[in-house]
């Protein structure tokens, strides 16, 4: 898959390189030259020097042909807009921007893009809303019996009750993370859209949760 970047610093660098390791094409966008230099002589991926809301910079970029766009500059507004014109210009499906701003994150996840908070950002969530590839490990215990992940909901879950989803799928919700913020859920908790729905499992039953996860409620369909 061919990964747009917009933002060279530290968590731009290390999330260019992380994708190249797995086999990605990865395009850097800067406005700084000189940031390109985080990257190291190593990386072979595209750097273009513009602003990430630029469409002409973005298809120098390569995003006509990208399958993710990551926005993680120093800029709320810069990231959430140059998300959004990667989102509804040229239809990347996997679109995700980091936020300095929590307060903001309600905003961005109304208009459809995954947000990270900074304090809370690390180079794994980020690449999870990048490439959403099933169920990935949080936390495995020693034996591999049992782990934490986060698993996606398919949209029709939305309005149900947290309970309900545990009961199809027999699995434990742990957690959701809902606008950046993490909560545990309750007996009346419903899914709200954009919910996050960390799930502690066996590790022999991901493939039947995921196809839970993915069907929505039984008699629904």
């Amino acid at each position: 898959m061919h990964i747009v970047i917009m933002g060279c610093g530290r968590v731009g660098a290390e999330l260019a390189q992380t994708l190249e390791r797995q086999g990605h094409t990865v395009a850097v966008i800067d406005q700084d030259p000189t940031a390109f230099r985080r990257l190291g002589s190593g990386f072979g991926g595209r750097r273009v020097t513009g602003v990430g809301f630029d469409q002409d910079t973005l298809r120098e970029a390569g995003i006509e042909e990208a399958g993710a766009f990551a926005a993680v500059s120093s800029g709320d507004n810069s990231n959430i807009i140059s998300a959004r014109v990667a989102r509804e210009m040229f239809g990347i499906e996997h679109v995700a921007a980091r936020i300095y701003d929590p307060r903001r994150a309600e905003v961005y996840q109304r208009l459809g893009i995954p947000t990270v908070a900074t304090v809370r950002w690390t180079a794994d969530q980020m690449l999870r809303r990048l490439l959403p590839s099933g169920a990935e490990p949080l936390w495995r215990d020693p034996s591999g019996t049992v782990q934490l992940a986060e698993v996606r909901a398919s949209p029709q879950w939305v309005g149900q009750r947290v309970s309900r989803l545990q009961e199809e799928a027999g699995v434990r919700v742990a957690f959701l993370t809902r606008l950046g913020e993490a909560m545990l859920p309750g007996a009346d908790t419903v899914v709200q859209e954009g919910d996050l729905v960390h799930v502690m499992m066996r590790s022999d039953q991901v493939v039947q949760v995921e196809e839970v996860f993915a069907a929505g409620p039984e008699g629904e369909h």
